[in-house]
Order: C-alpha cells, then structure tokens, then sequence
C-alpha cells in the first residue's frame, strides 16, 4: 500500500507543525495506516513529510522491524525507559522518552488526531512540546480513497462475506417448520403454540446463525466482534442484533460485517429472507427497496454528492408513500437512516451518503443499504459494497438477492 499523503504534508506545512503523533495500539484505524504496523498495546508513531518513525516497547521491536512500513524503528529501553520509569513512574517516564525521540528528529510542535490521549499531550506539553489536536479530519480524508491494494483487501474480505452469508442461507433453507411444543430442545423461549424454524431437530435461533457466520468467516480468515440476525419485530430497528427463535413467514434480517484477520479491511452485506410465504406487503417492501438500490446505483459517480445519492433513495420511498427522515425527522416507521457510510480500517469512516454527505471521489468505498423498517410488520434491509471509479462505480458484492428461501 503506497498512500498519498500530499494532502497530510500540505496541511503540515500551512499549519506551522513539525508532524503527525499518533499514540495507540494497532487497532486504530489512523495508526495502522500511518504506521502499517498492528500491536495491542499503545505504540508511538510520528509522521513527518520526509519519513515515518515508530517508538515501540522491546516486546514489539522484531515485529516492527520486520512488519511495519516506518523508515525508522525505535524502543523505549533506547532511551533509558527502565531507569526513568523506576524515578519518575511510568507515565512521566514515557513522556521524557518521546520527548527525546522528538528531540533527536528535530520535531517540537505536532499535530494529533482529535482523540488523542489527554493524558499523553499534558505530560508532553509540560515538557514544552506544542501538541494540539487537529479537527479537519485530514488522515480520515486521506483513508476514504482507497489505493488498489486496499480495494483488493476489502474485495477479499467480501469474498469471506459472501461466504459467511451463504452458510446463513443454507441454514435457513434447511429448515423446516414446527409448532415449538413439538420440539424439545430445552432451550428456546419459544411460546409450545408459536411455528418456529428447527434445524437438525433443534429451534433454529438467531444464535445459532450467528455462529454459523462466524465460523464460517474464521475458516476463510476473517472475523467480526457481533453481526446481525433479527427476526420479525427486532429487524424494525436497525441495529438490533437479533435473539431468539427464527419464525416463518417473517422477514430475517442478515447485516455482516467482518474485517480480515490479516490486512484489517472491513467488508460489510446485507440481505432480507423470508423462509416460507411472505406477505404481500413484505413482497412490497422487497421490490420498492430493490428500486430504491437501483436509483441510488443511477446516481452513485464521482463528483456526485453522497447527498445526492441519499436523495434519491428518499425519492423512491416518498413516492411510494413511505416517510423518510427527509420529509419527517422525527419518524420511527419507513425509511429511517442514511443511505451508506463508507468502508476500510472501520467499519463506519469517510465518506457518507447522507443529508450532509460530500462530493464522491474515485477510490471511495462505500455500502448502499436502502431499507424500510415498521414495528408492526418487521424490516428490510438490502445492501451491497461499491467503489466509486473514475467513470462510475464498480459493485464488489458478488451475492443475489432472494427474498423467498
């Protein structure tokens, strides 16, 4: 991966810093991508328009030589860290390092991303470094546009999506339909009375799916910390993960959204199933949502606005009769989030289709996830992942929508 970081030399250069601080563990999206580098506990990274240069415990040193993109690679114990943190404790200690790992790069005044520890820039502070926050989200602009490297990690780890959500499928296509009182797993709260999915003689649970996901995306090396199976009443609200027994004739919502163990790009799916007959209604929802996806695709291009795209999602909805929170702020029933969010290091970063989303830019990846939601009837939801080309969009979603399982 070679980003271009013109736009972060630049802002540099304008605002009168030094360079870059990052102080966190790997896991964060703005320091994996400035320092390539992944470690769990808090590591130091400076960027600065001539090279990048890490600060990491010995534990990590190794790896960091090996793994990272940094041209420099230092340790704490290189800097006496032992000695300092056995006099002054460890925090003190840590900032009297850094400060002299600044010091010997010629770098007194830096910028930092807005969540930046507190605790970090005071003691650096006090030992006369300039640190301050920087709020015009230069980096997380920087990492909307994905080089190709990074839109063939997000590609593979959409391939393991895919995956994932056939497993899903074939799960529910093996069902069959019983009155709970019929099965006696000893574990559903199912009411005797209710018809409910059973697989392999066992209710079929949104649990159960989700375990299924999962293994099925460590088997194709990605994983996800919680994923969304919500059946009925639950697939009204967006981002209810789903529990419980799954019942026929009744929307299933299925959102996934792993991220590679290797590379840490996301990917991010959703598909509705209705396992037996949906009602006519349901069958309304799916083919309005399916137009809805349809208009947002007609407009999705480089130099449109996400705005734009959300706007004609809303269209679709409104003509149809259905509230947005375009025409209505303050509804709970119809269509009531953004259009999409893009996609990387996070699952929710730059740019937004949405009432305040910007102007489109080859290399953006982005979800379009249409969708209508009543407490009285359940949800759906439809969602593909594209990236915004320089003549259009390119769909990395290789998956078919089918209501009816």
């Amino acid at each position: 991966m070679d980003p271009d970081l013109a736009a972060l030399d630049e802002y540099l250069a304008d605002a009168g810093y030094d360079g870059y601080l990052v102080d966190a563990p790997g896991s964060d999206a703005t320091q994996r991508y400035l320092s390539g580098f992944d470690a769990p506990d808090p590591f130091v990274t400076l960027y600065t328009p001539d090279s990048t240069a890490v600060l990491v415990s010995a534990l990590e040193y190794g790896r960091a030589k090996t793994e990272s993109q940094a041209d420099d690679v230092s340790r704490l114990a290189d800097y006496d860290y032992r000695s300092l943190a056995a006099k002054h404790g460890t925090h003190e200690a840590k900032a009297r390092v850094v400060e002299a790992w600044l010091a010997d790069r010629g770098v007194d005044a830096v910028a930092t991303p807005e969540r930046f520890p507190l605790g970090s820039a005071d003691h650096l502070r006090e030992r006369g470094i300039a640190v301050e926050p920087e709020t015009a989200d230069v980096v997380t602009e920087i990492r909307a546009r994905k080089t190709p490297t990074e839109i063939e990690w997000i590609r593979a780890t959409q391939r393991a999506n895919e995956a994932a959500m056939a497993a899903a499928n074939d799960l529910l296509t093996a069902a069959t339909v019983q009155r709970a009182a019929a099965v006696d797993d000893g574990e559903s709260a199912a009411s005797p009375e209710d018809e409910v999915l059973v697989h392999d003689g066992e209710i079929l649970t949104s649990e159960r799916v989700k375990r299924e996901i999962e293994a099925t995306l460590l088997r194709n090396g990605c994983a996800l910390d919680e994923t969304i199976v919500a059946c009925g009443a639950a697939a009204a609200d967006p981002h209810d993960r789903g529990s419980g027994p799954l019942r026929p004739d009744e929307p299933i919502i299925v959102d996934i959204f792993p991220r590679s163990k290797t590379t840490r790009y996301h990917a991010d799916m959703t598909r509705t199933f209705v396992k037996g007959e949906p009602t006519e209604t349901i069958r309304q929802w799916f083919e309005l949502t399916q137009a809805a996806m349809d208009a947002a695709f007609d407009v999705l291009e480089p130099g449109a606005t996400g705005r734009a795209v959300h706007d004609a999602v809303c269209d679709v909805y409104e003509d149809a009769g259905w509230p947005t929170l375009r025409s209505d702020s303050t509804t709970g029933t119809g269509f009531i989030h953004s259009t999409g969010h893009g996609v990387g290091l996070e699952i929710h970063e730059l740019p937004r289709l949405s009432p305040d989303g910007g102007e489109l830019r080859p290399g953006q990846v982005v979800t379009v996830e249409p969708g209508l939601y009543d407490p009285a009837v359940g949800g759906m939801r439809l969602e593909d992942l594209v990236v915004v080309t320089e003549d259009g969009y390119e769909n990395l979603t290789d998956y078919p929508f089918e209501l009816t399982v």
